[in-house]
């Protein structure tokens, strides 16, 4: 029974009914030890009752630092179900927990780099751990195809980081599973100040489970103690407890008759000293037992028995344990201690020498793999040769199942390593896996110790590359702009100075556009062999790019033959080629960005390279704007959003959510402009200062808001900036300058524009597009005398002809006819008029519809009824909707839709049930029709 506890019992039972209802849900519980998290769980799984499949798993100290320990136990009951899953989703997870031949073949070969003291950089691609996440969505999916399932995971705060993560992503993706999914957390104490990802904000529904009234707490210190215990021993206890359930059930077994002292020390505090003293009145075998069952972890009966026995301990020596209530065994032979806090106590109190005896039995008692290897580093007091390569190749299988702990075991195998050298080598490659793993703190204190081992120029080569990552991720871009440009001018391999150069290319794009040239200046330059990977990328990039900055540079072939040449030489592709294009975008050719990026899109949907995705739609989504096709735009980074906020790509998060900012801007959907607008200039990282990655484009998004409105003003000033400023190079900055050119006209100071105007002309020459050419003429036709505005109009609607801009078109088709109606040729002026307006109404870019509308009702024509009213949305479906319904239009199966979009089937069925009745379809075979 739980006293006092109906408001969080009510929360619970709204998860569980919703789930009842087939929708998902997460609820996250968090509170102090012994607060009743974990009552709390074992009350929501009797609530849920038969009709619930129940998976559960939690948090265990020690293994913190295995990748995907606390995942393996969640989803081992549905392992049987794994092929189910599609191909890459099942071979990351499979890969995840060991279970695939590939995954023990690179054991082997991870023992190989290991021996022979090779460079660093060990680890390899792996499975990718978005894929894991995904894949753990796609289970609990299957999980709960037969009835409701209900995860419940406690001691959140000591999940391993990969299996954290990918539970995250599984909970941010969940939509109409019947699944819930129910954890608790601790708050406070070691974890805490060990600074516990859980301990930090993780984006899911929360509730704070807090302290027993006086009068529940006084109710169940009766259940516990009695009715007659003396009023003052009550008091002191109530007050001591401070309405903490663990303690008012454990602080009177240890204060026993008498009240308990005064505090001054923290209740967790108190509370394992009151286990302390629990413990230490069983048999001295008891307690070796009981540390060796905390010390195992799981307390799985058939590892912790033998491990005892090494000691000198045997089953019998349990019993006093189980009669005192301070653990259990389960029916299918686990050891469970009363409460976690427990677990901690009797850890806490073992001297020193009986841990590394413990941990070297359950060693002993385990097969050979990783857990085995942890339990004999932790073991371990003195250096060894073996243990250090058994650990070295620990780390390699971490990074190659895309789980975090890597950095720990190279770090572990350092200190354990005999020779300077080796040590030094492994140092460098724990700093490189904190990076990755992102403990940049971590990371820089590891570089740093390395850097002072070492003469070796590659190695302080690498370690100015981690110094240079963690100063990127916190904003620091000139930093390590600098740090990648100075590592790569060192006496190094062309490659690694050619990985460096290309990280320093995205440092530099945000540092400004001279380091943007000075790392292309290099790179065009870098002696690279013609079949290395990377040698067409650092040949294409310059030429790109430094044209657009007014640089000189090589021919510019289709960026098509740099991504099949990468590819002929080995690049990984999609990863290796995502900086194609972007870069392509950068010199206007919009049509060969749109045409790569899409092909790589279907390429890592297909691989399961998740990672990349929300860079690539947010390629993809500006090629599609810029060819006036608004609503795929739309579409594209709505999903590229949602996975870039699911995997926690704050830069991309920024970018997407600027860029439907502009699209919410052309169709008058001016408040939620404005909301998305902000919310993109408030999205950085966690440990960043520097202004959101999105800026750029937020600015242009507010600005064209403002134009739309006829706020020319305020959109002149915020064009000025944008323009003119350190992010003049970037592409928002450079294709909103025509903007800027028809704000300053309208409030009469063309000179505003001036600068900004003379850089585009000279980058539309560069990009020798006739879109571009024909937005050049709409400037010059705004600012050059009005006797050759006629001439230069038509010289831009002409050269619109050739290239299909449909938006642009019919923007330079209304000025026109503004113009027209200026000068009182009102009929010159209707045609050009209402093909704006077509043009307008069928992108439902209602504020100029509207503009033109007006404009054609002042010529004496009477405009046409508005097909909608500004701001109404331009289909009845929601991106994701519409997303689903052009993939079922197209003959794919739910499964199929599910695997595209890294949905669950049940999830795409929900979609489709709701999108029907919006078409006033009945069925699937009417979706082609309609669409």
């Amino acid at each position: 029974m739980l006293y006092g506890r109906e408001g969080e019992q009510a929360a619970v039972d709204g998860l569980l009914d919703g789930v009842r209802a087939g929708r998902s849900g997460v609820l996250l519980l968090r509170g102090e030890a012994g607060i009743g998290k974990t009552a709390l769980l074992d009350d929501a799984v009797a609530r849920a009752g038969e009709a619930f499949r129940v998976v559960r798993a939690a948090g265990v100290e020690y293994e913190a630092e295995l990748p995907y320990a606390g995942l393996s136990l969640l989803l081992a009951p549905g392992l049987a179900r794994l092929d189910v899953l599609p191909g890459p989703q099942r071979r990351a997870l499979e890969a995840a927990f060991g279970l695939s031949d590939d995954e023990r073949m690179g054991d082997d070969r991870a023992g190989d780099r290991a021996g022979d003291g090779g460079g660093a950089g060990g680890g390899g691609a792996g499975a990718d751990r978005l894929l894991v996440g995904l894949a753990t969505l796609g289970l609990l999916a299957e999980l709960a195809a037969d009835r409701p399932l209900l995860c419940v995971i406690d001691d959140v705060q000591w999940l391993d980081r990969a299996s954290l993560d990918a539970l995250l992503l599984a909970a941010r993706r969940l939509q109409a599973e019947g699944v819930a999914l129910l954890l608790a957390a601790r708050t406070g104490g070691p974890s805490g100040a060990g600074g516990s990802p859980a301990e930090r904000p993780l984006g899911l529904p929360e509730r704070q489970v807090t302290g027993l009234s006086e009068a529940d707490a006084t109710r169940l210190l009766a259940r516990r103690v009695g009715p007659d215990l003396p009023s003052t021993v009550r008091d002191r206890l109530l007050a001591e407890a401070a309405g903490n359930p663990l303690a008012l059930t454990e602080l009177p077994v240890a204060a026993g008759p008498q009240p308990p002292a005064p505090g001054g020390l923290p209740l967790t505090s108190r509370l394992l000293i009151a286990f302390h003293g629990q413990v230490t009145g069983l048999p001295a075998a008891t307690q070796t037992l009981l540390l060796v069952a905390a010390t195992e972890e799981g307390g799985a009966l058939d590892v912790v028995l033998p491990a005892a026995a090494a000691l000198g301990v045997t089953a019998e020596h349990l019993a006093p344990a189980e009669a005192s209530g301070l653990v259990t065994v389960t029916a299918d032979r686990w050891i469970a201690f009363r409460h976690p806090l427990l677990r901690s106590a009797i850890l806490q109190r073992a001297p020193h020498h009986q841990k590394t005896a413990v941990h070297r039995a359950v060693a002993g008692a385990l097969p050979d793999g990783d857990r085995r290897t942890w339990h004999l580093a932790l073991a371990a007091t003195a250096p060894d040769a073996g243990l250090a390569d058994a650990l070295e190749r620990t780390a390699v299988r971490a990074g190659r199942r895309g789980g975090h702990g890597g950095a720990a075991a190279y770090e572990r195998a350092a200190r354990l390593t005999p020779d300077r050298d080796g040590a030094t080598r492994r140092l460098v490659l724990a700093a490189e896996a904190a990076t990755e793993e992102g403990e940049l703190v971590r990371a820089e204190a590891l570089a740093d110790e390395a850097s002072g081992r070492t003469d070796n120029i590659l190695a302080h080569a690498l370690l100015d590359q981690v110094r240079a990552t963690a100063h990127f991720w916190r904003g620091s871009y000139p930093t390590a702009h600098r740090l990648l440009l100075d590592a790569a001018g060192t006496d190094i391999d062309p490659p690694y100075a050619a990985r460096m150069l290309l990280q320093a290319f995205h440092a530099a794009w945000y540092a400004g556009e001279e380091p943007v040239a000075a790392v292309l200046d290099r790179l065009a330059v870098l002696p690279l062999a013609a079949d290395d990977p990377l040698a067409p990328l650092a040949r294409h990039l310059p030429a790109a790019v430094l044209p657009a900055l007014g640089r000189p540079a090589g021919p510019l072939p289709p960026v098509r033959e740099a991504a099949e040449a990468a590819r002929r030489a080995g690049a990984e592709s999609p990863v290796d080629l995502v900086q194609l294009c972007g870069a392509t975008l950068v010199l206007g050719r919009d049509e060969e960005t749109a045409e790569l990026a899409a092909e790589l899109v279907a390429e890592a949907r297909a691989k399961g390279t998740v990672g990349v995705m929300p860079t690539l739609q947010f390629f993809l989504a500006e090629a599609e704007l810029f060819h006036g096709r608004h609503r795929d735009a739309e579409l594209t980074a709505t999903e590229g959003l949602g996975l870039a906020r699911d995997t926690g790509q704050h830069q991309w998060v920024s970018q997407l959510t600027a860029l439907l900012a502009h699209l919410a801007a052309l169709d008058g959907r001016t408040d939620h402009c404005a909301e998305l607008a902000a919310a993109a200039l408030a999205t950085t990282g966690p440990q960043t200062a520097a202004p959101a990655a999105g800026q750029a484009w937020a600015q242009w998004a507010l600005a064209l808001r403002d134009l739309g409105q006829g706020r020319a003003g305020d959109a002149a000033d915020r064009l000025h900036t944008l323009t003119t400023g350190p992010h003049r190079h970037h592409v928002s900055a450079t294709r909103a300058v025509p903007d800027l050119v028809e704000a300053a006209v309208r409030l009469g100071t063309p000179e505003r524009a001036a600068e900004a105007y003379e850089r585009f002309a000279r980058w539309t020459a560069a990009a020798d597009r006739p879109w571009a050419d024909a937005l050049r003429l709409r400037c010059q036709a705004l600012l050059g005398p009005d006797e050759l505005a006629e001439t230069t109009y038509r010289a831009a609607l002409s050269r619109h002809e050739t290239a299909h801009r449909p938006f642009e078109q019919a923007r330079t088709a209304l000025l026109y006819g503004e113009w027209l109606r200026r000068t009182r040729r009102r009929t010159d002026a209707r045609p050009h008029l209402r093909a704006a307006l077509e043009t307008f109404d069928r992108l439902a870019a209602h504020p100029w519809a509207a503009r033109a509308r007006t404009e054609l009702s002042a010529t004496g024509t009477p405009a046409p009824t508005p097909a909608a009213p500004t701001g109404t949305p331009r289909s009845p479906l929601t991106p994701q909707e519409l997303q689903i319904a052009r993939l079922a239009a197209q003959g794919l199966t739910n499964r199929d839709i599910a695997a595209q979009l890294f949905l669950s089937p049940r999830t795409v069925a929900h979609h489709l049930y709701k999108a029907y009745p919006k078409l006033n379809i009945t069925s699937r075979t009417e979706l082609a029709t309609t669409l």
